[in-house]
């Protein structure tokens, strides 16, 4: 890691101004809110104390972590709850300096646990609202889990026209992606994409490169979801960098579910040197022990990356973000100060495209 002049990786990280692009509202919430959440339903399964919660989420692989992850879900229950959520993580990205985020959200997950859908709406426009005053700009993307097929992607999709939550830019799809072909959803995208949402789906992060280039192909993605197993296949990670598609790459996820082996299998650093656009993202930070700074610094302590290489990867995100153009050159402009003040003496930032 190149010194920079506040002489320490940690402030040069906290000085970026950042952009959230791949986190998950229900796997954001802090043990502390959890185990809040698991005491109004004790017949559960979640632990009430933090301390259990936390040996709780030692994940065996990705299933295991599926499993958890449909065991929170079933805590949440009420429009009121879904709000509270919002708040904490908007308190946590504004304590990161991540000035804009684009926050998935899986409907169809919390009408199945009861709560009313014009509640969801109004929870998620509540809680935006509140994230604004903590200076952190939310938009939605809002995704369908793959378990739930086709038709739970139209009824997602139903349920974001008839409500039109303001800051919505985007129709996912996340959840398992082993026997869940992304083509499967190609009518449902098409829907979506001719709505005005931007595409972004989940692909190559338990799969292999096929899926990747089948959500570039079917789904018709403008940034997709991990992406990692593109770093094995040479064309296609060629194609991501003459087409600048980003990835949302979250390098602690991937380890904590099994999907990378060690650091040193991570193939970050492979998609930087292919030209690939990355943008790092913390996927389900409550879940993971993790902040998108940590991710940042983990970048630079495990992986490699130096200042210029993190300054270029904040740049990357704003390059990728479904912001306005307004919001767009804000960002920039915020950043180009910051590493005006934080890059090392003579090295000159990366320029705005």
């Amino acid at each position: 890691m190149a010194r920079d002049t506040t002489g320490t990786v940690e402030a040069f990280v906290a000085a970026l101004p950042k952009v959230e692009l791949h986190v998950h509202l229900l796997g954001s919430a802090d043990l502390t809110t959890v185990a809040d959440l698991a005491r109004g339903h004790p017949q559960g399964e979640v632990p009430t104390d933090p301390e259990e919660l936390a040996a709780y989420y030692e994940f065996t692989n990705f299933d295991h972590f599926l499993d958890v992850y449909v065991a929170l879900n079933r805590l949440v229950t009420t429009g009121e709850s879904v709000e509270r959520l919002i708040i904490g993580l908007a308190e946590t990205l504004a304590a990161d300096n991540v000035r804009y985020a684009e926050v998935t959200v899986t409907p169809l997950s919390h009408l199945k646990v009861g709560i009313d859908p014009a509640e969801l709406a109004d929870a998620l426009e509540s809680g935006r609202l509140a994230a604004r005053a903590c200076g952190v700009e939310i938009a939605w993307i809002f995704d369908v889990s793959g378990d739930d097929g086709l038709v739970g992607a139209w009824a997602t999709l139903d349920w974001i026209l008839r409500h039109q939550p303001v800051g919505t830019v985007a129709f996912g799809l996340g959840g398992p992606e082993t026997g869940v072909p992304r083509a499967a959803f190609h009518d449902a995208f098409a829907s979506a994409r001719a709505a005005g949402l931007r595409s972004v789906p989940h692909a190559g992060e338990t799969t292999g490169p096929g899926e990747v280039l089948s959500a570039l192909t079917e789904l018709r993605a403008d940034r997709i979801g991990h992406g990692i197993a593109a770093a094995d296949a040479p064309r296609l990670l060629a194609h991501l960098a003459e087409h600048d598609v980003p990835l949302e790459v979250c390098v602690t996820s991937n380890l904590r579910t099994g999907a990378v082996g060690s650091w040193a299998e991570h193939p970050l650093p492979s998609l930087l040197t292919a030209g690939v656009p990355v943008t790092l993202g913390t996927d389900d930070p409550g879940m993971f022990g993790t902040t998108l700074s940590r991710e940042y610094v983990l970048c630079a302590t495990r992986l490699g990356l130096d200042s210029t290489e993190l300054a270029s990867v904040t740049r990357a995100g704003i390059d990728a973000a479904f912001c306005s153009p307004a919001t767009r050159r804000a960002l920039h402009a915020e950043l180009d100060d910051a590493l005006g003040t934080v890059l090392p003496e003579g090295t000159t930032p990366a320029p705005y495209r």
